[in-house]
């Protein structure tokens, strides 16, 4: 079926890799391509009904485990155990009217939803859910179709479901799904960068880019254990392209409302959140098959003759995309939003400079010890791991500078000397060459119009009511 030989792969499981278990050429696509008409329109159906019903099932499971981490209900009343609400949510809003606002652009209004939501279905034709099995007395493998740049595949359709969102945005016709869209638009094409630079490294050691070919040549390890940056790397990069929390800045409702969909409702706004749904399931997906190991089945479990062969091979797939989904879920509670500035900040000076700086070392690495050298399975190890605590050690170092900085050492300003206060000892012209002093300075939460609470170092002046040439106050007036 692949490039490499799968035989004897649940008795093996992740192990002490062999080099020429990694020496691949590429994957055999021969068992793709030959199944009846009714066997494809089968797989078709059953993914999408795979999508259908993870969606649902994400979105009640979602609202529990944010429940629960947030010492919550959450749903209780629809079904027992509220195992209904979704269902009942999806009957609710397809019988919601569907408003079209006034000035909109009516075709692109209306396509939009559509060029989303399609996409995001089509990228699972290459996700493999197992081996080759037998259906009816019919050899077909567990996966739709395959491609020898099967994980190019994948890149390219997500990426046509951006245009969806910035559609939308535009063809609305006001200024804040605007700005989502053109959010929605930076984002992708930032992280997508990273996100492709973390391929780099799994494709070199599979020596192809067909998915069924990469979970093939993880039989002995399994890629996340060579590549960690790699990993690390892909999940950030994952959780910004689905525009998810803590990085759901397109659709930030303390600025934007709602974002791309603002002024979307009934069914073409449930495809949104359907579309939001399937790409959260794809990349679980493909983070799985990746790195991983596909479907299949982890230690100890692949010690056991048989553990992920057939249909069991679908069990350890499910499960390992569920481990993402719920990863997502805890990620959205318990992390804030990010500023936009410092999202994008974090994709181009962090995110894209370490991917091309692993991509350099993992090429260095299989030149130095050999593609064919039983040292480069720990040589791999080693060098992920010391990347991934050089990585820590220079951020803790960068945030402590960052916290100890002073204003004469180009740090930040309290608000009473940025936020226009009145010129005085603690204004810009006449700023504290200390920063004892400086830090004792009294602070103005209400200088520059808009009231802020003072930071941990300052602290709180008279309030201008009670000064002599304040107004007087309200009760004054009154009286």
């Amino acid at each position: 079926m692949t490039g490499v030989a799968v035989t004897g792969v649940a008795a093996n499981g992740p192990a002490v890799l062999a080099a020429a278990d990694l020496s691949t050429t590429g994957a055999d696509l021969a068992a793709f391509g030959t199944d009846p008409w009714w066997l494809v329109l089968a797989k078709v159906l059953a993914v999408f009904v795979f999508l259908v019903v993870t969606v649902l099932a994400a979105i009640y499971l979602e609202r529990k485990v944010l429940a629960w981490m947030q010492m919550r209900i959450g749903p209780n009343r629809v079904g027992p155990a509220g195992i209904l609400q979704s269902l009942a949510d999806g009957v609710k809003i397809a019988l919601k009217e569907g408003l079209i606002p006034a000035g909109v652009d009516k075709p692109i209004f209306l396509l939009a939803p559509v060029i989303a939501v399609i996409p995001a279905f089509m990228a699972f034709a290459v996700i493999p859910f197992g081996p080759v099995v037998s259906v009816f007395g019919h050899s077909t493998p567990l996966q739709l179709t395959d491609l020898n740049v099967g994980v190019l595949y994948i890149l390219a359709v997500t990426s046509i479901g951006v245009y969806g969102i910035v559609l939308a945005g535009w063809s609305s016709g006001s200024t804040y799904p605007l700005l989502g869209g053109l959010r929605s638009t930076a984002q992708v094409i930032s992280y997508e960068i990273a996100m492709a630079l973390s391929f780099v490294g799994v494709f070199l050691f599979a020596g192809t880019m067909s998915t069924s070919g990469i979970v093939a040549a993880q039989s002995q390890v399994w890629f996340v254990f060579l590549l960690l940056p790699s990993f690390v790397i892909y999940v950030i990069s994952m959780v910004g392209e689905t525009n998810r929390a803590p990085f759901d800045l397109p659709e930030a409702e303390g600025e934007l409302v709602g974002g791309f969909h603002t002024e979307y409702s009934s069914l073409r706004f449930a495809m949104f959140m359907l579309a939001e749904y399937v790409n959260m399931t794809t990349v679980s997906a493909l983070a799985a098959t990746l790195f991983l190991g596909g479907w299949q089945a982890p230690l100890p479990f692949s010690l056991i003759d048989g553990a992920d062969s057939g249909w069991w091979a679908l069990l350890w797939f499910v499960a390992k995309v569920w481990t993402f989904m719920f990863l997502f879920m805890w990620l959205r509670a318990t992390l804030p939003r990010l500023r936009y500035d410092q999202f994008m900040a974090f994709g181009w000076k962090v995110l894209i400079p370490v991917s091309l700086a692993w991509v350099m070392a993992v090429a260095t690495i299989r030149v130095i010890v050999g593609p064919d050298s039983t040292l480069l399975t720990p040589a791999m190890v080693i060098a992920g791991l010391a990347a991934v605590a050089v990585i820590v050690v220079v951020h803790r170092t960068r945030s402590r500078r960052g916290g100890r900085a002073t204003p004469t050492d180009g740090g930040p300003r309290p608000a009473s000397v940025t936020r226009g206060a009145p010129v005085g000892p603690t204004s810009v012209d006449h700023a504290p060459s200390d920063s004892a002093s400086f830090d004792a300075a009294p602070f103005d939460p209400t200088a520059g119009g808009f009231p802020v609470p003072p930071l941990p170092h300052q602290r709180a002046a008279l309030s201008r009511s009670t000064s002599a040439d304040s107004p007087p106050s309200q009760e004054a007036r009154h009286a």
